[in-house]
C-alpha cells in the first residue's frame, strides 16, 4: 500500500546549453525521470525540475564564432535539447534556463546574504591573460603540464592524472587553448566565498564529524568518503568572480565583475522551481524555507560532486535556505566497454540515436543495469539486443499477445469475471512493496530482476495451461477465457510495474487494457474483472541489429571535418614545441618493452599500472590510456618505453619511466609498437 503523501522536489544536472545531448548525458536523466515518475505512481506530490546552464566563456566565444549573441544561441541549443529530452520521454515538470529574471534575483539575494554575513572578501590574484585574444582566461581556457606529477596536456584547474588541483598559473609551460599563445600573468581583484566558514556545518552534514548536530544528508559511501579526503586537505575560499568580458550576471556592486557559472548554475534549480511555482500556484517557502519538512534530491555525476555536496550546501545555508535532502551521484557511460569515441563511432548523439532506434529499449536497458552506487555503465549492444528481445519482447508483450487473441476472438474482448489463479495474483501483488522499495533506493537492477521473474511465472503458467490447446474443446470456452483473462491481468500488474521505466509502452497497453484513468502504483489492487479490453497492437518490437549499424554509421558521420591546417607554422590547437639541439635527444634512452601485466588503478580516471618487461628487468609504469585501452588489449603487446626517465612519485605508487603513445588524447591514443622481430630490452637508435 502507499505510504503517507510525501512533498518532493527532484532535479538532475542542468545541461550545458553549448551542445547536443548525448548518450552519457541521458544515463543521468534518465535514472532520475523513472525515479520521478515512480514517486508521482505512489501519489505523492513530486516535481522534476532542470534548466539550460547558460553562463560562461565557452558559450560568449561559441556564440561569436557563430556570429549570434549568446542569448541566441542558448535559446537554440535549449530547444533542440528539449526535443531530445522529449524523444527519450523525460518527464519534466519544468525547463527553465539560468538565464532568468528568477536566477537573476535569486543569485543577487544569495551573493548579497553570503556577503552581509561575512562570508564574501575579496583580494587581488594573479591570472592567466591571453595577449593575443586580449582577455582573462578560465580555467579550462589553459593547458600545460601538471605542477604536481608533471603530466602534460592538464587543464588549468586539476590533473587528471594525479588528481591534484591547483590555479592555471601553477601550470608549467602553460599554453592558451584559444590562441594557442602563452599566457601572461596579470593582477585582477576577485570576490571568494570562505568556504572554510561552514566547515563544521559540512562535515555534520556529510557525516564526518563526530560532534552531535543536524541530521546528515543521505549521502553514498563514496560520496563520504571522498569527502573526507577534501575536509582532510582543507577547504580553500572558492573565486566566485569573474572579469569582463564574460557572459552572466554583473556582480552587485561591482563593476565589469560576473558571478562564476557555478554560483549561479546550482541557483539554477531554484529559479526553475520558482518559475513552476509561480505558474501553478505552488508554496515556494514549503520547499525552500530552513525548516521545510519537504524533500529535496540533485542527481549527479561524480565528476561535479565537489560543487554539490561542498560548495552548494554551504551556499544554502549561509543565505537562509534549507540544504538538499541527498544527493545522488552516478558514474560514466562507456560502450562496448571503453569510453565513447568519435572515431570508433561510439560518441553517439540522442538524437542519432532516435533517428534509429526505440528510445523506450535504453531506458530498459540503462533502468536494468543501474544502482545506488557510483559505477560506470556500460551499453554493450551485444547484451543490449539479447536482454531487450529476451525480457521485454520475448517474456512481457508476450504474455499479452498470448491471450489478448482468444479473448478478443471468442469473447468479444470481455475479460472472465473471477481471477482463475488468485493465489498467483496474490503474489504478485506482495512482490509490489519489495519492488517499490528497490525503486525507492534506485536498486533499478534489483526492481527489474524482480519483475521479470514475476514475468517469467506468468508465461510458466500460461504455458502451463495450454489456453492453445483448451481452445480446442468448444465444451471448455469458460475455462479458456479464465485462462487468459488470468494472463491479462498478470500482464498489467508488470505493466505497472514497469511503468516509470517504460511510460510511452504503459500508455499504449492503457489504451488496450481499457483504463479509464493511467495505471498508479495501487491499481492492480483491483484487478480487471467482466472488463472489456480493445484489439490488442504490438507494444514493443524487436531490436534489428541493422538499426544499431545504422545508428554507428551515423554516429561515425557526425564527426566534424579537421580544422585546415594554418596558412604558416604550426596548427594554432597543436603547437610544435621549440627545437631542440641533438645531444638533447641522444640522452633519451628509448627501449622495447613488453607488456607483461596490466590492470586498472582504483581512483584514477585515466591511469592503469602496466608491469613491464625490459629484457630481464621489470618496471611498474603508471600510464594515461585507460581511455583507448582495456587492460585486456594490452597484455603481452610490445612498445616503446623511456627506460631513462627519473622515477616519479604518485599517490598510486613508483612510476618507473614513460610508455610513448601518440594522438590528440582522450579514446584517440594509440600506442607505439614496435616492428615485428624487436625483443624485450632492445635499444632504439
Amino acid at each position: 500500500m502507499t505510504t503517507a503523501t510525501r512533498k518532493i522536489l527532484v532535479t538532475s544536472a542542468l545541461p550545458y546549453a553549448n551542445g547536443p545531448i548525448h548518450l552519457g548525458h541521458l544515463v543521468e536523466y534518465i535514472q532520475t525521470d523513472i525515479w520521478a515518475r515512480f514517486q508521482k505512481m505512489r501519489g505523492h506530490e513530486c516535481y522534476y525540475v532542470c534548466a539550460s546552464d547558460a553562463h560562461g566563456t565557452p558559450i560568449m566565444l561559441h556564440a561569436q564564432k557563430q556570429g549570434i549573441s549568446p542569448e541566441e544561441l542558448v535559446e537554440q541549443v535549449s530547444k533542440e535539447q528539449q526535443a531530445d529530452f522529449a524523444g527519450f520521454a523525460i518527464g519534466f515538470d519544468n525547463f527553465h534556463s539560468t538565464h532568468s529574471e528568477e536566477n537573476r534575483e535569486l543569485a543577487n539575494l544569495i551573493y548579497t546574504r553570503l556577503r552581509i554575513g561575512g562570508h564574501i572578501v575579496s583580494r587581488n590574484i594573479k591570472q592567466a591573460y591571453d595577449p593575443v585574444e586580449n582577455m582573462f582566461l578560465p580555467d579550462r581556457f589553459v593547458k600545460g603540464e601538471c605542477p604536481r606529477c608533471g603530466a602534460p596536456d592538464q587543464y588549468g584547474d586539476n590533473c587528471e592524472a594525479c588528481g591534484a588541483t591547483y590555479a592555471p598559473t601553477e601550470l608549467k609551460n602553460p599554453v592558451s587553448v584559444l590562441s594557442g599563445a602563452t599566457p601572461v600573468e596579470r593582477q585582477s581583484e576577485h570576490l571568494f566565498f570562505r568556504l572554510q566558514d561552514f566547515e563544521p556545518m559540512l562535515r555534520q552534514w556529510t557525516g564526518n564529524s563526530d560532534t552531535p548536530g543536524e541530521q546528515a544528508a543521505a549521502l553514498q559511501p563514496e560520496v563520504s568518503n571522498k569527502l573526507k579526503e577534501w575536509f582532510d586537505a582543507g577547504l580553500a575560499d572558492w573565486d566566485i568572480s569573474r572579469d569582463a568580458p564574460y557572459f552572466g550576471f554583473e556582480i552587485p556592486g561591482t563593476r565589469d565583475k560576473y558571478f562564476y557559472v557555478w554560483l549561479d548554475a546550482p541557483i539554477g534549480y531554484i529559479a526553475s522551481f520558482k518559475n513552476l511555482c509561480d505558474k501553478r500556484g505552488i508554496d515556494f517557502d514549503s520547499y525552500w524555507n530552513p525548516d521545510s519538512q519537504a524533500e529535496v534530491y540533485h542527481f549527479i555525476g561524480k565528476d561535479i560532486l565537489y560543487f554539490h555536496a561542498l560548495f552548494w550546501p554551504a551556499m544554502l545555508s549561509g543565505a537562509n535556505f534549507r540544504k538538499p535532502t541527498a544527493i545522488f551521484a552516478h558514474g560514466f557511460l562507456t560502450i562496448n566497454g571503453q569510453k565513447m569515441s568519435k572515431s570508433r563511432g561510439t560518441f553517439i548523439k540522442a538524437r542519432t540515436y532516435l533517428n534509429h532506434l526505440n528510445p523506450e529499449y535504453l531506458r530498459y536497458y540503462f533502468a536494468a543495469r543501474l544502482n545506488s552506487r557510483i559505477e560506470d555503465l556500460d551499453l554493450h549492444f551485444d547484451d543490449f539486443v539479447q536482454r531487450v528481445n529476451a525480457d521485454l519482447v520475448g517474456k512481457v508483450v508476450n504474455i499479452a499477445s498470448r491471450c489478448a487473441g482468444f479473448i478478443n476472438k471468442r469473447f468479444e474482448g470481455r475479460l472472465a469475471a473471477e481471477l482463475a489463479a488468485p493465489g498467483l495474483y496474490r503474489h504478485f501483488l506482495d512482490r509490489g512493496e519489495t519492488i517499490a522499495e528497490s525503486y525507492e533506493a534506485r536498486e533499478y537492477a534489483r526492481a527489474i530482476r524482480e519483475i521479470m521473474e514475476l514475468a517469467d511465472q506468468a508465461n510458466q503458467y500460461i504455458d502451463e495451461q495450454q489456453p492453445w490447446v483448451v481452445a480446442k474443446d468448444p465444451e471448455r470456452e469458460q475455462e479458456l477465457q479464465a485462462i487468459c483473462s488470468m494472463g491479462i491481468n498478470l500482464f498489467r500488474v508488470l505493466l505497472c510495474y514497469l511503468k516509470p521505466v517504460l511510460p510511452r509502452m504503459a500508455e499504449q497497453a492503457e489504451a488496450f487494457l481499457g483504463e479509464k484513468t493511467p495505471l498508479h502504483w495501487d491499481s492492480p489492487l483491483l484487478p480487471l474483472g467482466n472488463h472489456r479490453i480493445g484489439p490488442f497492437k504490438p507494444l514493443m518490437t524487436r531490436v534489428e541489429r541493422d538499426k544499431i549499424e545504422a545508428m554507428l554509421e551515423e554516429a561515425k558521420r557526425d564527426i566534424p571535418a579537421p580544422p585546415p591546417p594554418a596558412a604558416s607554422g604550426p596548427l594554432a590547437d597543436d603547437p610544435i614545441a621549440p627545437t631542440i639541439e641533438y645531444p638533447d635527444f641522444a640522452k633519451i634512452d628509448l627501449r622495447v618493452a613488453k607488456i607483461v601485466a596490466a590492470e586498472q588503478v582504483a581512483g584514477a580516471d585515466k591511469l592503469l599500472r602496466l608491469q613491464l618487461d625490459l629484457g630481464g628487468e621489470q618496471r611498474q609504469v603508471f600510464a594515461g590510456i585507460k581511455s583507448a585501452y582495456t587492460p585486456e588489449q594490452l597484455v603481452g603487446r610490445l612498445t616503446v618505453v623511456v627506460a631513462n626517465l627519473k622515477p616519479r612519485k604518485m599517490r598510486f605508487g613508483l612510476s618507473e619511466g614513460m610508455v610513448l603513445a601518440a594522438g590528440p588524447g582522450g579514446s584517440e591514443l594509440w600506442l607505439l609498437s614496435p616492428d615485428h622481430g624487436a625483443k624485450p630490452g632492445m635499444r632504439i637508435k
